[in-house]
């Protein structure tokens, strides 16, 4: 699992196979305290986070198709599954 920060939604006309009817999210990994590390990524939107929420998200493609419940989603290599509330180091 990942912690990332909602920085933006994807909107496509074409879509892959797996990504049909389900909201893409642009990620920014962040550390614990909030700064920005690593490079943004696509993710399928599982739990309804919006543009600003710290994120956890599953970047595995196997557990990924789990948490959508659709494994013949082969492209899908990134889900959004659970919205933060709080980080205590």
């Amino acid at each position: 699992m990942r912690l990332g920060k909602v920085i933006g939604t994807v909107v496509s006309t074409i879509i892959a196979p797996g990504y049909e009817s389900r909201k893409i999210l642009i990620i920014q990994p962040v550390n614990p305290d909030g700064k920005e590390k690593g490079t943004a990524f696509l993710a399928i939107d599982r739990v309804q986070a919006g543009v600003g929420e710290t994120v956890l998200t599953i970047e595995e493609g196997g557990s990924a198709r789990q948490v959508i419940q659709d494994n013949e989603a082969y492209t899908v290599k990134a889900v959004v599954a659970a919205i933060v509330d709080e980080i205590s180091i």
